[in-house]
């Protein structure tokens, strides 16, 4: 039986461990202790920058404040070994048909998924809300 880890819920933010994105901040979109088929292990959907905005000054143009506040987002399955959840949470909703798992099996609901969680993320970092999470980690 395994154990069931009630601090990994929607919406906490995580660092990620090991892998591609090793050192990025992600959030949980959803989560499960014992897995399935493809994903034999306890495991958590994840979406997370890849590469975070940029610092804006006053005296940037327009043009550039929004070059600079691109943001290059993904979403994976990553097992919960490989993650480290922080006391922070990130409050967006993510629509469950274009973020799921099955999306990510088919490249172009993949492609939508990214394009969704893009669109929700900068319109949560346009707010001010949540700055911690689109500040790229220092360590």
């Amino acid at each position: 039986m395994v154990q069931q880890q009630r601090f990994l819920k929607e919406k906490k933010v995580v660092l990620i461990l090991s892998g591609r994105y090793a050192g990025k901040k992600a959030a949980i979109v959803s989560h499960s202790d014992e897995g399935d088929k493809k994903h034999k292990f306890g495991h958590c959907l994840v979406v997370g920058l890849e590469k975070p905005p940029r610092k804006i000054t006053k005296d940037m143009g327009v043009k550039k404040r929004a070059k600079r506040s691109r943001m290059v987002p993904f979403v994976k399955v990553i097992n919960t070994n490989h993650i480290m959840p922080t006391r922070y949470s990130l409050n967006l909703k993510f629509n469950k048909d274009v973020v799921s798992k099955e999306a990510l099996k088919n490249p172009v609901k993949k492609a939508a998924a990214r394009k969704e969680v893009k669109k929700q993320l900068s319109r949560h970092f346009k707010k001010g809300e949540n700055t911690w999470f689109f500040s790229k980690l220092r360590f």
